[in-house]
């Protein structure tokens, strides 16, 4: 009897450390393909988020399988406020976007039964007509098959100053140097930690955001793609 062969979803993974425009390069990216959308670093700011809410350290890796059944992480996309961060029935958006609880996320993603608890809900992601993937290590470790996998670079000033305009305007109250000092000691925990570290994939297409506009890394990243899957897309050429 003959087998017919089913051909995986494909996969576009966008990762690389915060303040490269990953985020936003991935919504523009899945608006003009018409792929879903995976935000791998809102699902471990979520489960930090319930973790802490229930006095779980990420040292206690019993409770913390007890937090992986009974949160309830949701993301809901909206027109005017982009992707909303649910758990347990309750917004958290503004709670788990702040740089406090971005250090809570990294002390949670470094250890092993956090990963491995999250990584059956990023690969439950994968749907037609295909999935752009964004997170730090979606291309190393969770979708090694994907058709085409991106590294997104800028340096520790640049992604600074990003990220302090962006926190300034949603009314935090931030400081420049300290957001460079903690971006930088955040890199330096990520990129050696033992549990799937800030590395790019190996073979994965670099790309250095640092003095490029988002139109222009995405226009990139959409050729890029229409190169691997041919039809997939228009290419960056026809964006608007």
């Amino acid at each position: 009897m003959n087998r017919i062969r089913v051909a995986p979803v494909p996969v576009l993974t966008l990762d690389g450390p915060s303040g490269t425009g990953k985020g936003t390069v991935a919504a523009a990216v899945a608006e003009h393909t018409g792929w879903h959308v995976l935000d791998s670093g809102a699902m471990y700011r979520a489960f930090a988020f319930a973790a802490n809410k229930r006095d779980v350290g990420p040292d206690n890796p019993v409770a913390l399988e007890s937090v992986g059944r009974s949160a309830t992480i949701e993301f809901w996309v909206t027109a005017c406020d982009g992707i909303r961060i649910i758990v347990d029935d309750d917004d958290v958006t503004e709670q788990v976007r702040g740089e406090t609880a971005a250090r809570l996320a990294s002390r949670y993603a470094a250890v092993p039964a956090v990963r491995a608890i999250l990584l059956t809900r990023q690969r439950a992601a994968r749907r037609w007509p295909g999935l752009v993937a964004d997170g730090r290590d979606m291309g190393a470790v969770v979708f090694p098959d994907a058709a085409l996998k991106v590294f997104l670079t800028a340096s520790p000033r640049v992604r600074a100053a990003r990220r302090y305009k962006q926190l300034k305007n949603k009314g935090f109250d931030v400081n420049l140097a300290s957001l460079e000092s903690e971006i930088a000691e955040r890199d330096e925990q990520d990129s050696v930690r033992e549990a799937s570290p800030l590395v790019p994939a190996v073979d994965a297409e670099m790309i250095d955001t640092s003095d490029l506009a988002i139109r222009e890394v995405v226009i990139r990243v959409l050729n890029l793609l229409e190169e691997a899957l041919p039809g997939s897309s228009s290419g960056g050429q026809h964006l608007t």
